[in-house]
């Protein structure tokens, strides 16, 4: 099955998609991006994300790309192209193209923007939830913004490939105080041995995932205490349990730190059952696929399928 992206007005194959190479997210990472994750066809948390987008936007005072309700039939058109069951949406917008410059080009240089999908197995991810998975720590190194969804993600490759030769699947990053921020590509979390969860407050130390406040409300909704405060690898170490949550692994258990168990070693019951309901109240927080209402005929006009 072809794949389709989505690149500055058009639908283009896959393989054929292209940015000019003075682009400022190619040469600067003068670019922010999102990413939706996909279950059974709806794209999950979807305002959440939005929102989201407009802020980063905002805070490196990049022009949003267009109007919320053109993107909104983009990003649906690009799940139904793509056939998309489960997976993700990823998107990502520049600040235009322009001659190699360090400060901003004029204001009337347009915003790029493009946009890919990628297939997930379910199985295979529910599988990994049920066995859970292993992080390691390292120093964290970002830079001082990490509200900010920006491309700039050096550090966290190389973090992540730490992990990988490791055998683990995800690196935990801890400050200069020796307490985790977040992990490369996910939000940290520990259930203490009094059953309190918690995680990094929302500040520029790390990212607010929004799996991660989608959390909180399902945690306040069923009465489980839970505190926004840092925690340290030795804390974690002893904690309950422990899990990270992002777009693409939604919750998933972890069971190891730096190769020392967490609990019995094995995930945890609190975890798997906040997964469970995750996952069970994704149609509440997805945007159904939009009717041909006028936003959509004159999306359509605009834009070009290259089939």
């Amino acid at each position: 099955m072809s794949r389709f992206a989505y690149v500055n007005g058009q639908y283009i194959r896959h393989t054929d998609a292209r940015i000019h190479i003075e682009d400022r997210g190619n040469q600067f990472s003068d670019a922010v991006y999102e990413v939706w994750g996909v279950r059974n066809g709806e794209l999950m948390d979807f305002d959440g994300h939005l929102r989201r987008l407009a802020r980063s936007l905002g805070e490196l005072k990049i022009r949003i790309p267009m109007a919320p309700a053109a993107l909104t039939v983009i990003l649906h058109r690009m799940v139904a192209l793509n056939k998309l069951r489960n997976g993700l949406i990823y998107l990502q917008v520049s600040r235009g193209q322009a001659r190699r410059d360090h400060a901003f080009p004029a204001a009337n240089v347009r915003p790029g923007i493009m946009i890919t999908a990628k297939s997930t197995n379910a199985i295979t991810a529910e599988t990994r939830a049920e066995k859970g998975i292993s992080v390691i720590t390292q120093p964290d190194i970002r830079w001082g913004r990490r509200d900010i969804k920006s491309i700039s993600l050096l550090p966290n490759v190389l973090a992540k490939q730490a992990a990988s030769e490791a055998g683990a699947s995800e690196c935990w990053l801890v400050d200069p105080d020796g307490f985790i921020t977040e992990g490369a590509s996910s939000n940290a979390w520990i259930m203490t041995t009094n059953g309190v969860l918690v995680t990094r407050p929302a500040n520029t130390d790390i990212l607010n995932g929004i799996t991660r406040r989608t959390l909180f409300e399902l945690a306040e909704s069923r009465g489980i205490p839970f505190e926004e405060r840092a925690f340290s690898r030795e804390e974690a170490l002893c904690a309950r349990e422990a899990f990270v949550t992002s777009a693409s692994a939604y919750l998933t258990p972890v069971v190891e730190i730096d190769g020392k168990p967490i609990g019995n070693g094995h995930p945890g019951t609190f975890s798997l059952q906040l997964r469970e309901a995750y996952v069970a109240t994704t149609p509440m927080r997805s945007r159904g696929r939009p009717v041909r209402d006028p936003v959509w005929l004159v999306a359509h006009r605009l834009e070009r399928l290259v089939g």
